[in-house]
């Protein structure tokens, strides 16, 4: 059962959540068969595919966020020891993100963008974002202050939620200098992604190894002063690695090409102390379901956003890949292990404790965790050929875009259906937890 009334606020956040990672799946496929078939223009016509892009990304970052928004309002009492600030500012700030996000969502139907890739939203719902961030920092913030009870814990993830709000504001003007413009796109862009959301995933997962494990708080607090450090230093530095044709100095390349591969270290640190932690006092694990998770978010974060994200923005490999489907493949990877399981973590710790089910019935979950999981690695190698090929093609022979795309139809077949199998998975988890019952002793 949940120890604090206020936790239930989470529940809804959750399963906005769920239901938008699945149309952000579908709308994924749909792009795939975009780039695998040459498409009746008439079908293009209703739902081009720069809509569709806007629509993938846009619900990534949406669903994403109401996960971390959820986790937080779940976590905070808890780690604070009292009730919310206030639930009715919470629920407030859901419906207030939720009549955002479809507003945009029918505004790309109709062209009313700013035409920026991630950033499209129009500058009057991007007010309303900014409006709904400052509610959600107030009302953690408050409850924080109120308790008075501080933890680094807690610290980390203040943290992370202010430069979150802090730096979407570089975001909204738009400069009439493109490399300007760009050069603070990057900011919003990189450092949410590899910053303040590396931050509240610190955080997050600290709380989360803790109350599934027993590790004692030392244990876990540790990396999160190591987060902290590289967040100040790798994280901001590691921007960089982006300042291809923007008119940067080349400096920045290599600088932010090395840094950039450090940030996912302190969760690799971790999770491992965690583990030696259950191994040498032979601590049994409450929710096996949760821990598999943990360590798969380990995994993954370390494989997509730090060693595949190395080799890729390293300058010599940059120079020829960047903005190809290897950022793709790259993308996917970390966003799924960073992200996308960390958010599932959080779902499968509180999913049971919401519906007073702390024995349920774990198979269907772990069948999704493999089929997700091998899906998308699948996925992120098809992405990676497709981009090696994409780059050989238009960046060595000089082959016009359409001449290359067209060779690369094959592997894009591929990620149709592999993408339908990763969708199956998502399927599972979301049935699961939405139909979650506790199982007798």
């Amino acid at each position: 059962m949940i120890a604090y009334r206020s936790q239930r606020v989470a529940y809804p956040y959750f399963i906005f959540a769920l239901l938008l990672f699945g149309l952000q799946v579908m709308v994924g496929i749909w792009l795939a068969i975009n780039y695998a078939y040459t498409l009746p223009q008439e079908l293009v016509d209703i739902f081009p595919f720069a809509t569709a892009r806007a629509f993938h990304t846009n619900l990534l970052v949406l669903w994403m966020l109401l996960g971390f928004m959820g986790g937080t309002y779940f976590m905070v009492p808890e780690e604070s020891r009292s009730e919310l600030f206030s639930t009715k500012l919470a629920y407030f700030q859901l419906i207030l993100l939720l009549a955002t996000g479809v507003a945009a969502l029918i505004g790309f139907l109709i062209g009313w963008t700013q035409g920026r890739p991630l950033l499209e939203i129009p500058l009057s719902l991007d007010l309303l974002i900014v409006v709904g961030a400052l509610i959600f920092l107030f009302n953690v913030g408050m409850t924080m202050i109120r308790a008075r009870n501080w933890t680094m814990i807690q610290g980390t993830l203040l943290g992370g939620l202010l430069f979150l709000a802090l730096l979407y504001l570089f975001g909204i003007p738009f400069y009439q200098n493109l490399s300007i413009d760009w050069y603070y796109w990057w900011w919003v862009i990189h450092l949410w992604v590899e910053g303040a959301w590396e931050l509240v995933t610190g955080a997050i997962m600290a709380w989360i190894l803790m109350r599934i494990t027993g590790v004692p708080r030392q244990t876990v607090e540790k990396w999160l002063y190591v987060e902290i450090g590289l967040f100040l230093f790798t994280g901001i530095a590691g921007t960089g690695h982006h300042y291809y044709w923007i008119g940067a100095p080349r400096y920045w390349l290599w600088v932010g090409g090395i840094f950039s591969a450090l940030e996912p270290v302190p969760i690799i640190f971790m999770v491992w102390d965690t583990f030696r932690h259950i191994r040498e006092r032979q601590v049994e694990i409450k929710n096996k379901m949760v821990w598999t998770l943990v360590v798969g978010s380990a995994i993954y974060h370390f494989i997509g956003a730090g060693l595949w994200g190395f080799i890729h923005t390293l300058p010599q490999i940059n120079y020829y890949t960047h903005g190809s489907q290897v950022t793709v493949s790259h993308g996917h990877l970390a966003f799924f292990g960073a992200y996308a399981l960390l958010n599932l973590t959080v779902f499968y710790y509180a999913f049971p404790l919401l519906r007073g089910a702390q024995k349920f019935k774990q198979s269907p979950g772990h069948w999704g965790f493999w089929i997700t999981s091998s899906s998308m690695m699948i996925l992120g190698l098809v992405f990676g050929v497709a981009g090696i090929l994409q780059s050989y093609l238009e960046r060595i022979l000089g082959m016009g875009y359409m001449t290359a795309q067209a060779q690369m139809q094959f592997w894009f077949k591929i990620a149709i259906y592999i993408g339908i199998v990763f969708l199956t998975g998502v399927g599972i988890w979301i049935y699961d937890l939405l139909r979650m019952k506790p199982v007798q002793e």
